[in-house]
């Protein structure tokens, strides 16, 4: 039989489970749908619909979420289909969770060009809970998609665009829930994805400043001569986090 004065200690782990980053999340993303119908061919990445995924991203946000710390948020495109539509955690891919979190899984191991660069930035930051101690990282639309089995970005398609807008509003919303800073945001991507992140800011009062960042994928396939100036770059914007 339980006190009373246990019973209080129950219900105040229970308070302090909930508060958590990593509480926040999951519930977040355990929610993500997309209700609108959506251009002719376009398909949905959801891995949270899947057990056995969703169960990889329980033990990657229990290990590095399990706070209630502000974090600074970083904005990608949205998920790709061998990276976080894959894993559920974004720029992570299987290799990565694998060997750098030490999460085993048995999803197809192909590494992702983006997640590749991601890794040398946490890495040279100073290690996985330095970094995802300061930052949590989601994307402008926190589900994927794709057509004719190529990755496919939410603003490739103004009609897919235009269906996701109240998806992307109520996502914004939802995670800010997560404790996040609303001083600064990263985007990753200086062309399109800051374009419409911008302008996405200025109608719904976000975020006092949003800073571009080259997106990974471009430096890996066109900058990769040069990826080490680029992963100074990312750590001369990020160290501006006090």
């Amino acid at each position: 039989m339980l006190w009373q004065k246990d019973i209080i200690k129950v219900h105040l782990s229970l308070i302090i489970e909930e508060m958590t980053h990593a509480r926040h999340i999951l519930n977040f993303l355990k929610a993500l749908h997309i209700e609108p119908k959506l251009p002719a061919g376009v398909e949905v990445l959801n891995p949270y619909q899947n057990k056995e995924t969703f169960a990889l991203c329980t033990l990657f946000y229990n290990k590095y979420y399990s706070d209630d710390r502000e974090r600074v948020l970083i904005l990608g495109i949205n998920p790709g289909r061998l990276g976080a539509g894959l894993t559920g955690i974004p720029f992570t891919d299987p290799i990565k969770l694998d060997k750098f979190c030490h999460i085993a899984n048995d999803l197809p191991k192909k590494p992702e060009l983006s997640a590749d660069f991601i890794y040398k930035v946490i890495e040279a930051y100073g290690g996985l809970n330095s970094f995802y101690g300061k930052f949590h990282f989601s994307s402008v639309s926190p589900l994927g998609f794709t057509k004719d089995n190529k990755n496919l970005n939410y603003y490739d398609i103004k009609e897919l665009q235009n269906a996701l807008y109240q998806f992307i509003v109520g996502s914004m919303h939802q995670i800010l829930t997560a404790n996040i800073s609303r001083s600064k945001c990263y985007c990753l991507g200086e062309g399109q994805n800051f374009k419409y992140l911008q302008a996405f800011n200025q109608q719904h009062h976000l975020f006092e400043e949003i800073v571009p960042l080259p997106h990974p994928r471009f430096i890996m396939q066109y900058k990769r001569k040069t990826m080490d100036r680029y992963v100074d770059d990312y750590l001369q914007k990020l160290s501006a986090v006090e």
